[in-house]
């Protein structure tokens, strides 16, 4: 079992009786001691200084004047460079936009980012990240995400594993459409590639403090600096955060919909000579999430394609007698069980860059992570048992980990071949144990107990690399040959011989299957200009086969669910304008998923359940677009913008299902027509001391369907949210003072809407849900 780290709720800054190198060494040694205890990671990206192989991104100011941009390079090719230079759309959320907007984990950020989607949940395990449409909803650990996500160069198997809070934010890279050439595992959708704060060998300490309505706190420090001068940096930062909610659990006289979040993170680079950097990076994040199983928006249902709504009459009495009245701005429920998901997630990983002879370079990152979650939910949504509406309380554990190795060698720049070539492998196990327990008004009761989990292998070797015909026209080339083995095992134990309300009879199976894949990448590039490129490039996507391995799990999953397989067209134009002071960029894309791999929504007795399928055909096409403008000293403008056309093209019902099955022709959940983000910011210089400044931003999504089903009580309208914040920073005495207010015109909306278990439909209320606002006070050592 991982460590937790006590939460403090309060913070005493002592003053300062050492010189900044002393206290910064005192201060990294009693951070990197927490480590003791905690099971942790972190694979590196050190920056160009300590990192040969320019394994991280890093932003660095393109010129001296305060109105020229900053030169904003990113890794998506597994090499530092310009991000105007890349031949892929990509969007990139740095941490002073983090800060700024008051968001630490990827749910918060993908408001912000208009081709990515989050779908939340009562537990991290079952969140899903949507890029253009494309993502993979499911329970069960024997699938893979179609986004996966890349944390300082590691792969992550599961996409739950990135949903906790992101210490030390550096910043995030979202690559839309097939990326599997270089990323591995199997990037059929899209790339999310965090990069978290590398070590600085100046000595930096800082201390932060944010405090909200709500009583939402979030407290972190950290500090960087050399070790051993020439040889050792280093840096450790520690986060303890939480906040109570903004949903009301009547029964027990609790809000809920918060959060207790602490962690800590650390990085080592050692360059034992000019040649060598070897980087060590561990991290740990505790996270008690109690998230209830939605709220209740209508106790009646809307069917597809008919539109006839059927009211359940039990289900809204027994809400009228819990006080609790659905509406789209109910805030309360009444359940006698706290519904949470109780996360340790973490591990360490070692980077080696050696520079070999002719400008080639050599990295190698081997990784080990560890996650373990803990669920419990009141999967009936009530505070006791009625007619027809029986209890039931679901409690789960997982336990996962994986190990992997890459090795890749990156050749020089400026001859007519340049490329990077590479071997991966990924070893994951998952298991899992998972209770539900039924409770009818007649004091009966049945338990389902299943074990079950996953094993899995992924090999591959893989390269990309550019053919420079002239210093403005290049042909880009990329394959990979890979090999998913996975294999799986399922034991259910039920006290009831016949199906009952959620929960099957006993049954065991185990199996396994193999596979070989590959992914590639063929395009043009050409420079029309300077700072002006255009781009086409044709990809071919691979996710590979999956076992729909759950507690209701029946025969009929036992066969192994098809790799899903996509083909992409993109063209893009990159530019900047007005001596850099206007970069605006635009792409269009075609994708064809054939073997989509997803969620259908069944039910057992009566209560709902969800099995994975192949399930036929889906296609996003659209055009994404982001620009900044700054017109003046001080003044900075910006937006981005995509529009989505994601549809279900043909659909393949199970036998057995209803003819509402077919949904052909109808748009993907999570994909919204239309999102953009417009944001502002001005600064100025009120004197030699003091420097202020004021930001603002709005996002607008249009109508989103949450449910492959297309019911249409799960659509969101279409919704803006307007944040602001202003600062003020005394420059000499480095600190900072951001009064923030988030969703200013308190605009109602609900990040997620399903069918409620026993009937209904009810909604995930986000932080945002409601008008709120705080503080941060930022001092710098």
């Amino acid at each position: 079992m991982l460590s937790e780290f006590p939460a403090r709720r309060s913070m005493r800054l002592a003053p300062m009786r050492f010189t900044r190198r002393l206290v910064t060494r005192h201060m990294m040694i009693c951070l990197l001691g927490l480590g003791g205890g905690i099971a942790w990671q972190k694979a590196d990206a050190a920056g160009k200084k300590s990192d040969p192989a320019g394994t991280a991104a890093h932003y660095r100011a393109a010129a001296s004047s305060t109105a020229a941009p900053e030169e904003v390079t990113v890794t998506a090719r597994r090499r530092t460079e310009p991000i105007q230079r890349v031949p892929i759309s990509i969007t990139v959320f740095n941490a002073k936009q983090a800060a700024r907007d008051n968001v630490h984990d990827l749910q918060g950020i993908f408001q912000f980012i208009p081709e990515a989607n989050f779908r939340t949940s009562s537990s991290a395990k079952d969140r899903t990240l949507f890029v253009r449409g494309i993502g993979t909803i499911s329970t069960s650990p024997g699938v893979e995400p179609s986004v996966s996500t890349v944390i300082d160069g590691v792969v992550l198997a599961r996409s739950g594993q990135a949903t906790v809070d992101i210490l030390d934010l550096d910043h995030i890279e979202v690559l839309s459409g097939p990326q599997g050439t270089l990323f591995g595992k199997n990037a059929s959708a899209g790339v999310v590639n965090i990069v978290t704060a590398r070590p600085t060998a100046e000595t930096h300490v800082y201390a932060d403090a944010r405090y909200f309505s709500g009583d939402e706190y979030r407290l972190a420090a950290g500090a960087s600096g050399t070790l051993i001068p020439g040889t050792l940096i280093a840096n450790a930062s520690f986060v303890v955060g939480g906040y109570t909610g903004n949903v009301e659990n009547v029964t027990k006289n609790e809000m809920v919909n918060g959060y207790q979040h602490r962690g800590a993170r650390t990085k080592l680079v050692w360059t034992p000579d000019q040649k060598t950097s070897v980087t060590l990076g561990l991290d740990y994040m505790y996270s008690n999430d109690a998230v209830p199983n939605g709220v209740f928006i209508s106790s009646s249902r809307q069917a597809y394609p008919t539109n006839v709504v059927t009211p359940n009459r039990a289900l809204a009495s027994a809400l009228a007698s819990e006080g609790i009245t659905p509406s789209g701005d109910n805030t309360r429920i009444a359940n006698n069980t706290l519904s949470k998901s109780v996360d340790h997630n973490g591990g360490a990983a070692i980077t080696l860059n050696r520079q070999l002879g002719g400008g080639y370079t050599l990295t190698a990152i081997s990784a080990y992570r560890r996650w373990q979650n803990i669920q419990d939910q009141d999967y009936d949504q009530l505070s006791q048992a009625y007619a027809g509406l029986p209890q039931l309380r679901d409690h789960g554990y997982l336990d996962f980990w994986q190990a992997s190795q890459e090795v890749r060698i990156a050749s020089p720049k400026g001859h007519f071949l340049d490329y990077v070539a590479g071997l991966y492998y990924l070893h994951a196990t998952n298991s899992q144990n998972y209770d539900r327990f039924l409770s009818p008004l007649d004091a009966s009761g049945t338990h389902g107990h299943a074990e079950f989990g996953t094993v899995g292998n992924n090999y591959a070797v893989f390269a990309e690399g550019n053919l420079n015909f002239t210093k403005r026209f290049r042909a880009i080339l990329g394959l990979r040959l890979l090999r998913d083995d996975l294999s799986y095992h399922m034991n259910r134990q039920s006290n009831s011989a016949v199906t009952v309300t959620g929960i099957r009879p006993s049954y065991a199976s185990s199996g396994s299957t193999a596979h070989n894949g590959y992914v590639d990448r063929i395009g043009l590039q050409y420079d029309l200009a300077q700072d002006v490129n255009a781009y086409f490039t044709y990809s071919h996507g691979y996710k590979g086969p999956a076992y729909n391995v759950f507690l209701n799990m029946q025969a009929t999953d036992a066969a192994a669910l098809k790799p899903e397989q996509n083909n992409s067209f993109e063209i893009g134009l990159k530019s900047r304008w007005w001596h850099r002071r206007i970069t605006a960029n635009i792409a269009a894309y075609i994708e064809n998923f054939s073997n989509y791999q997803a969620n259908f929504q069944d039910s057992v007795d009566g209560a709902i359940v969800t099995r994975l399928i192949n399930a036929g055909s889906v296609s996003s096409k659209g055009v994404e677009t982001n620009f900044s403008v700054r017109p003046i000293d001080g003044v900075t403008l910006g937006g981005n913008a995509a529009y989505t056309y994601a549809v279900v093209d043909q659909f393949h019902c199970p036998v057995g299902a209803a003819l509402s099955c077919n949904v052909n022709g109808q748009q993907l959940p999570f994909a919204p027509r239309w999102k953009f983000i417009f944001s502002g910011d001005y600064t100025r210089n009120l004197s030699d001391r003091f420097k202020w400044s004021i930001d603002s931003t709005y996002t607008w999504q249009s109508r989103t369907q949450y449910q492959l089903t297309e019911t249409p009580d799960t659509v969101q309208k279409a919704y803006g949210i307007w944040n602001f914040g202003t600062t003020i920073e005394d420059v000499p005495h480095r600190l900072r003072l951001t009064l923030l207010m988030r969703n200013a015109l308190d605009t109602h909306y609900y990040s997620y809407k399903s069918y409620g278990n026993l009937g209904g439909v009810v909604g995930w209320l986000p932080r945002d849900f409601g008008r709120y606002g705080g503080f941060e006070l930022h001092k710098d050592f």
